[in-house]
């Protein structure tokens, strides 16, 4: 079982990973998701996330922008919420 500290370490880890994706627009798509919705998360929700970040961008901004069907193993509650792009706030 994974404890706060874990969850925390793992978190942290994941949000370096979410903001440093290679191209601006995927940095908001996923780090703003996981600021906006991370620190509710349990560990198996974070656990999605983290095979998440495992994908290539442009999968990953194409089933958040719904032109790509979404693979079983990332559909759900998760992606239904990452699909809504009203965590999304970009500032200039």
């Amino acid at each position: 079982m994974d404890t706060a500290a874990d969850i925390a370490e793992r978190l942290r880890r994941a949000r370096f990973r979410a903001w440093h994706r290679g191209t601006r627009e995927a940095d908001y798509m996923i780090g703003g998701f996981l600021d906006r919705y991370g620190a509710e998360w349990t560990a198996d929700e974070l656990a999605w996330f983290e095979a998440l970040l495992d994908e290539d961008d442009v999968d990953v901004m194409a089933w958040a922008l719904q032109t790509q069907t979404v693979p079983a193993a990332l559909a759900g509650a998760q992606m239904t919420l990452m699909q809504r792009l009203d965590y999304v706030e970009i500032t200039r």
